[in-house]
């Protein structure tokens, strides 16, 4: 539509224009690609020979919709620092391995920044999703607004808006995206700035969640003291902690949170990550949470604003397919303890599943899913509570044997706790590998400490073999490799042998 609106201005201008695409297969092949070139002469007599693809470093113009369309043009060689507008929005639209990688893979924003300014001749990039859902318009037209601002291109205002109603879609919704984006060519130029529209610092946003679940003024002050006496670097995390776990289950429950971080208040660097990771993995998601995320009123809001339905009625279905393990991790542990070990042993390698469809915007619906969040009491004595608590206390006492010995391996182990995360089971397979990591982790400790020498190698093999679990499943074969070799010098006390495999480029 951007492009037909472009080729559509400059016809209705007088100027002779061809557009095309170049498609590709979504993220298999690329994104698909629109070309579009102008006769800037109107006066011209002879007919011009358009080219059907760009030339690279021969670009005027590069409208992106996506911030890392921006480095994947610069990549293939179409933006020129001496040529090329950029006109791009600055959202992300994260890639599938960004999306599937075990730990955080994202394109660094920085890097997008820096090569983005030293592109091109003209940089003019804001977030336009934010834009477009903000004003309830388009991304498309907010961006044609911008190009039309920039006066990059020889169309005039007019003829712009006529495109845009001659093609007859969304006319009114598409004016106002245009003329939204007009003056942004001018704010745009400086350099880009993440979620400029519409965003909340960290302490305003984190004051709406203070408040006790009658809604009654805020619970903050019933942590005061606790806060106050925590270092400076750990409170940030803590503050934004408390409010969390009290929606999550209660006061005793974050005061149980406060209890397990206090033997490593004294130690900053080691207390501000177990801080972090301690209050992530004490809000596991079960199937009471996902019951809780699912029937608050502010999610039912965001669909009918996301849809723009105004008053119509909206059906909203969820699709569930908890597997054995989610479904009785929410009882009494005494009741399904029993349960749970035989499936354990009857499916090692994945528990059955059962998939439900539960239209949540009918009063059946929402019941059910309402009542299950009010297991939330039963919590605290389910299958899934003490099977996660345990892990918990085996993490915390070997980051605080590690203290012992140093606080750099207090924080890589420390640090293990990022391998627990997802689902079922991937869920189950990382916490295999978790706890395949902090036995590495201790054991080579203990052959490596009593050298005298301190405790690098360990440090540097638990660092690398958290990074190889990070970088996926490809990563988790290698990380297992690399846990058996360290684990075959362990026993043959061979710390040498250790040193050798985290200097070591590969692991076969």
């Amino acid at each position: 539509m951007l492009s037909e609106w472009i080729v559509e201005a400059a016809a209705l201008d007088g100027y002779r224009a061809h557009g095309t695409s170049i498609p590709g297969v979504a993220q298999r092949t690329g994104s698909t690609t629109y070309y579009v070139e102008l006769l800037a002469d109107r006066a011209a007599t002879e007919d011009p020979a358009f080219s059907l693809y760009p030339v690279p470093g021969a670009l005027d113009v590069l409208l992106a919709p996506e911030y890392l369309e921006v480095a994947r043009m610069i990549e293939a060689g179409f933006v020129s620092p001496g040529r090329t507008t950029v006109v791009c929005s600055t959202h992300r639209l994260y890639t599938i391995h960004e999306k599937t990688a075990t730990g955080r893979a994202i394109y660094p924003r920085e890097r997008l920044d820096a090569l983005a300014r030293a592109s091109a001749r003209r940089l003019i990039a804001f977030d336009a999703l934010a834009l477009a859902r903000e004003r309830s318009t388009e991304v498309n037209a907010v961006l044609l607004g911008a190009l039309a601002g920039s006066g990059a291109l020889p169309i005039s205002m007019e003829a712009y808006r006529k495109a845009i109603e001659s093609r007859g879609v969304a006319v009114a919704s598409n004016l106002k995206g245009f003329d939204i984006g007009l003056p942004l060519s001018s704010a745009g130029d400086a350099t880009p700035t993440a979620g400029s529209v519409g965003t909340m610092t960290a302490s305003s946003a984190n004051e709406g969640v203070w408040r006790k679940r009658d809604g009654s003024p805020n619970t903050k002050t019933d942590f005061a003291a606790d806060l106050s006496a925590l270092p400076a670097v750990m409170r940030p995390v803590v503050d934004h902690a408390l409010p969390r776990l009290l929606d999550y289950q209660d006061a005793p429950y974050a005061r149980r949170y406060l209890a397990r971080l206090a033997p490593f208040a004294a130690h900053e660097q080691v207390g501000a990550i177990v801080a972090r990771h301690l209050a992530t993995w004490m809000t596991y998601e079960d199937a009471i949470r996902v019951a809780q995320a699912k029937t608050r009123a502010a999610r039912f809001a965001r669909i009918r604003a996301e849809t723009r339905a105004g008053d119509a009625v909206i059906e909203v279905t969820d699709y569930l397919k908890p597997d054995l393990d989610e479904i009785w991790g929410i009882l009494p542990d005494r009741l399904v303890a029993p349960f749970a070990r035989w499936a354990e042993r009857r499916w090692p390698h994945g528990r059955p599943t059962l998939g439900q469809h539960v239209r949540t915007t009918t009063v059946s619906g929402y019941l059910r899913v309402w009542l299950l969040a009010r297991l939330r009491v039963l919590r605290p004595i389910s299958w899934r509570a003490r099977v996660e608590n345990e892990w918990i206390d085996r993490w915390l006492a070997g980051v605080a044997r590690a203290l012992a010995w140093d606080e750099g391996l207090a924080s890589e182990v420390a640090q293990l706790a990022r391998l627990v995360k997802g689902y079922g089971d991937v869920r189950r397979r990382l916490l295999a590998l978790f706890d395949t990591g902090l036995d590495l982790a201790l054991r080579a400790a203990d052959a490596e400490a009593p050298r005298g020498a301190g405790v690098g190698v360990t440090t540097a093999l638990t660092a690398r073999f958290r990074t190889l679990v990070l970088e996926g499943p490809d990563g988790e074969t290698r990380a297992a490799a690399l846990a058996k070799q360290a684990g075959a010098h362990i026993t043959a006390g061979n710390v040498d042998g250790l040193r050798a495999l985290v200097t070591t480029p590969t692991i076969v």
